[in-house]
């Protein structure tokens, strides 16, 4: 079983900057790798940053050089830190966390997503 509740969404200038949180809580479940995806309406959800438990990361074309994901595995909680947000980057934001199930089986678990909005 794992929930995953995101926070640090909100309205925010061009330019400006947002932290998310993705705050995990599992049992019997190995997790893999966690990432962040957005959705804007009328495109298809997309992945944004992603982090294995080993510590790579990859990031979309996109965001790259302005956004940075990292862990806190003791914490179980991954980041998103957003820098020189631009209008484009409006969106609702989904973490999501990949693994093994304990008793077998690879599964993916979904957050129920925050909002960010850039303003111009």
């Amino acid at each position: 079983q794992v929930q995953l509740v995101e926070s640090g969404g909100g309205l925010v200038q061009a330019g400006g900057s947002l932290r998310l949180s993705c705050a995990a809580s599992r049992s019997g479940f190995s997790i893999n790798a966690m990432g962040w995806y957005r959705q804007a309406p009328g495109k298809q959800r997309e992945l944004v940053a992603a982090i294995t438990s080993g510590g790579s990361t990859n990031y979309a074309d996109s965001v790259k050089g302005r956004f940075t994901i990292s862990r806190d595995n003791a914490k179980n909680t991954v980041y998103l830190q957003m820098n020189s947000l631009k209008p484009e980057d409006t969106a609702v934001y989904y973490c999501k966390a990949s693994g093994v199930r304990d008793s077998g089986g690879r599964y993916d678990y979904w957050g129920q997503g925050t909002q960010v909005t850039v303003s111009s």
